[in-house]
């Protein structure tokens, strides 16, 4: 499948970086492979709406997005981040106030940065638009090329190319900017003058700055090993799942088109229809006023039978069963709970089932958690660098608590005490626990003199 789909990712969708021929322009050797490349214009398209598959009648249920809207806002509920320098801490708030968003583009395309630009502002960008070059033995960026394009005109291209290089060894930051023009925004072109752009007459074609213990922004990657290239670039959140949310569209497809072939109809006899000369074409045509055209369906019947119903009986219900089930084979693919995407009440799970599930997401939002914490407190020294505040002796505290995914176990415990307080009944209990209804929860009630365990 992957065959088809890199075809098609080649053929009609434009590749994420302006040229594959980096290397000939800034002499630097990519991270990057041109499998890693097609995987990651698979995953765009997939976000957008816009998969291979999707070609008519197929459309996209958009659960790439939801999946992605799911593990972010569970990510960062109920985060607490600030710096103890209250200067600091204000730039820091306002580069943070659209991390969300930010967030749930970098779980589909696996990865991005939060580079810091002076005073409060930041400028997040996505896979797509920066070029690894070197990561460090524990997988943390530190040498990127960052890309930004300006189309003037549909064949007036501007590329500028702002390299980072950061020398743990050294201490120091090289950064360096080199800008091309082209006709067409997949290749680089010719090099031309930072000053021939108004933009980017200000900027400095190179400037080294010295005493840096680490990179000047903040780099978030997946939790994911990536088993594409081997590389340390970022995997989609949803990319074990490719197969199973494929299956979900067209399965999608089906029940739609299941709903409008199963459109009750009534076929009338021509006899029955009103005669009326169209005044356009002069021709008769029959018609029946005042109702439903989409209801009634003009043909010619037998004399005794000027009307005959037509309501198929609907499949709907298997086709819906066979959607929830490839929902759930999403779910357990991207680490998420049953009922996240699936509908959970037509299927009956164990709670040694819903506990495994509940324990693998909030195994999987735990370790988001801790790369996005990494990713902060390096946006923090870069915001510290730039504002002249690596001095100010301050200090990041991040803490994510999680009070709705708190540990089964943990969870099952808290239960016990409030059973033992009389906030919680034993009837509540054993419907939450044991998954009975209130008949069956109260016959299974264990005596006055009992204790529960």
């Amino acid at each position: 499948m992957f065959d088809k789909i890199r075809s098609f990712v080649r053929g009609v969708i434009r590749r994420m970086f302006p040229a594959k021929n980096i290397k000939e322009a800034l002499d630097l050797n990519t991270c990057v492979s041109d499998e890693m490349l097609d995987r990651m214009n698979l995953w765009a398209v997939m976000y957008r709406g816009q998969a291979p598959w999707c070609k008519d009648p197929v459309v996209s249920l958009r659960k790439e997005r939801g999946i992605c809207q799911e593990f972010s806002n569970v990510v960062l509920n109920e985060m607490e981040a600030k710096v103890s320098v209250e200067a600091l801490d204000t730039i820091f708030k306002d580069a943070i106030r659209d991390l969300n968003e930010n967030l749930q583009s970098g779980l589909a395309l696996g990865s991005f940065v939060i580079k810091p630009m002076g005073g409060n502002k930041v400028e997040y960008i996505t896979a797509d638009r920066f070029i690894p070059i070197e990561f460090d033995a524990r997988g943390r960026l530190v040498n990127v090329v960052f890309v930004q394009v300006k189309k003037l005109a549909d064949d007036d291209f501007y590329h500028r190319f702002e390299h980072h290089d950061f020398d743990a060894e050294a201490g120091t930051l090289t950064i360096t900017n080199t800008a091309f023009h082209s006709e067409s925004e997949e290749s680089i072109g010719r090099r031309i003058d930072l000053k021939d752009v108004d933009e980017w007459r200000s900027l400095p074609e190179s400037m080294t700055y010295v005493g840096l213990e680490k990179p000047d922004f903040g780099y978030y990657r997946n939790p994911i090993k990536n088993e594409i290239d081997g590389s340390f670039c970022g995997v989609s959140i949803f990319d074990s799942a490719i197969n199973q949310l494929r299956n979900v569209d067209i399965q999608g497809a089906r029940l739609d088109w299941e709903f409008k072939s199963g459109e009750r109809a009534i076929n009338v006899d021509i006899a029955a229809l009103t005669p009326r000369r169209d005044p356009m074409t002069g021709k008769v045509v029959h018609e029946m006023p005042e109702l439903d055209k989409k209801l009634y369906k003009g043909l010619n019947l037998t004399n005794d039978e000027l009307y005959k119903e037509w309501s198929p009986e609907f499949r709907d219900v298997n086709i819906i069963n066979g959607l929830n089930a490839y929902l759930r084979q999403v779910e357990f693919n991207v680490c998420l709970s049953y009922g996240d995407l699936s509908d959970v009440s037509d299927v009956e799970k164990t709670a040694s089932e819903v506990r495994v599930a509940k324990k693998r997401k909030y195994n999987m939002v735990g370790a988001i958690q801790e790369n996005l914490k990494e990713c902060l407190e390096d946006l923090v020294y870069g915001l510290a660098f730039y504002n002249s505040m690596l001095r100010s002796g301050y200090e990041f505290l991040c803490a994510f608590h999680d009070s709705i995914l708190v540990d089964e176990e943990t969870e099952r415990q808290q239960d016990r005490q409030d059973v033992s307080m009389g906030v919680m009944s034993q009837l509540e209990y054993r419907m939450k626990w044991y998954n009975e209804d209130e008949a069956t929860a109260k016959k299974n009630l264990p005596e006055q003199n009992q204790v529960m365990e």
